[in-house]
Parts: structure tokens; sequence; C-alpha cells
């Protein structure tokens, strides 16, 4: 298959913003993988699935290789706890991690502060730090389950404020939020980092809140995190290139 039409810096643009999520059981399954897709996307996620299976020494592996990370691991406990897992997760190396916004602000700001402050000390490369605000497996429903009586993108828009005031990097929200929060939060250089992305040639699991990648990209997103579609697909390589023809479309 060809690669996707339009400006090759249009392309290699959307290359970077694509984080294909690596949600499988074994080192074995996500090398092949990396080694097979790694030089069409910008980025893998490393969640709780592969992490817990197998650990830290596989991070630090593929970021030894030039592979960039995302740690998914969503960090959410007392503000020290949490800062001391985020100086461990930049001494990894990783490119970006995230913590729950629902751990609220002290724990957001102690961990911003304390990255920082490691990072200036030991010369590392800063990773982008960003705040979950409301899973995209979750509605309405959800929320007011666990007592939360505002409305999906209210809550989603009043944790963002918080990360932004606390000095993170962004946020993790569903692309049914980005042109909200694009509007509501003015720095150009927040972050949205957008889950729930189904292909034209996909089905929404269990996402609820979803959205195409050409969608996305024209609602604001930075990055789009995209798992099943790919990994799941017969043809990895074709998965790819078939969503980056769709983000193709909506950049030009």
């Amino acid at each position: 298959m060809s690669e996707p039409c339009g400006a090759p810096e249009t392309a290699a643009a959307n290359r970077q913003k694509l984080i294909v999520a690596l949600d499988v059981e074994s080192v074995g399954e996500a090398r092949d993988i990396i080694a097979e897709i790694g030089h069409t996307v910008g980025a893998f996620k490393i969640g709780l699935q592969l992490f817990t299976s197998a650990g830290g020494s596989f991070v630090r592996e593929i970021i030894q290789s030039g592979t960039k990370v995302f740690l998914d691991l969503k960090f959410h406990d007392i503000p020290n706890t949490v800062a001391k897992a985020g100086i461990e997760a930049a001494r990894m190396g990783v490119w970006m991690f995230n913590v729950h916004a629902s751990g609220g602000s002290e724990m957001m700001r102690r961990v911003a502060c304390d990255v920082a402050d490691l990072c200036q000390r030991e010369e590392l490369t800063k990773p982008n730090i960003i705040a979950v605000t409301v899973l995209t497996s979750s509605d309405s429903n959800t929320l007011r389950e666990i007592g939360t009586e505002r409305e999906v993108k209210d809550q989603v828009l009043h944790l963002a404020r918080m990360a932004s005031e606390c000095g993170l990097d962004g946020v993790v929200a569903s692309a049914n939020e980005t042109g909200l929060l694009r509007e509501s939060i003015k720095s150009r250089d927040f972050l949205l980092v957008t889950p729930g992305i189904r292909p034209t040639f996909a089905t929404n699991d269990d996402q609820r809140r979803v959205m195409t990648p050409g969608a996305a990209i024209s609602s604001g997103a930075d990055y789009l995190v995209i798992g099943r579609p790919v990994i799941k697909a017969a043809d990895r390589l074709w998965a790819v290139k078939t969503i980056l023809g769709e983000m193709e479309a909506a950049s030009t």
C-alpha cells in the first residue's frame, strides 16, 4: 500500500501524532508489533496489562532502542507517592506519563514540581505529564454512580482546568471534548491526548465516547491513542496506513 497522499511534512507530522497502545499479554507480542509498525507511528503506549506482565525492564529496553513511550499507569495516590513514582518514570526515560486529575490539585502540583526539579538537577529530559479526566468508557451514569453530579463535559473541563493551573502539560480526554477544551484553555501548548479513537473500519468495543481519527484531528487533538483497531488487525501495517490516511484527509 502506498503512503498517504499529501505534503510529506504533513504526513510526517501525523505519524508523530499517532500513539499505538501495546495492550498485549507478552513481551514477545509487543516486540513483534514494534518491529512491524514502529517506523510508521510516533510512540507506543504501555499500560497496566503489559507493565504488570513485563515490568520496567521492558520499558527501558524499548526506550534504549529509540522508541518513544507513553507510560499509561494513571498514578492516583497521596501526593508524595505519586511524585516519587513520577520521578522514577522520568529516570526511566519515558516520553510521557499520566496521573488521575481526580487525585486533586496538591497531588498534581507535587508531581509536576518534583519531576521538573529532578530533571533539572540530573540533566534529564522532562517527560510530558498529563492528567486523565474522564475515562472514555464512562458516561453520565458512571459519574453519578460514583457521586459526581456534573455532566461528562463539565467534569472534563473542570479537571482539565485544574491540571492546567497545576502546571501539567496536558490531559487525556475524549475527542468529544477537545473542541470545548481548546476554547476554554487558551494555551496551544496544553496537550490534548485522545483515546477512544475508532477508525471507520473498526467497532467501538467497550468505548462509549468515541470519534474517528479524522474528526479527532479536526477537533484539535494533539495525539491519538489507538489500540485494538491496530494490534488486533490481520494486517497491522495496513491498519496504521489507513488511519494515517484518515488523519491526512482531515489535515488538508
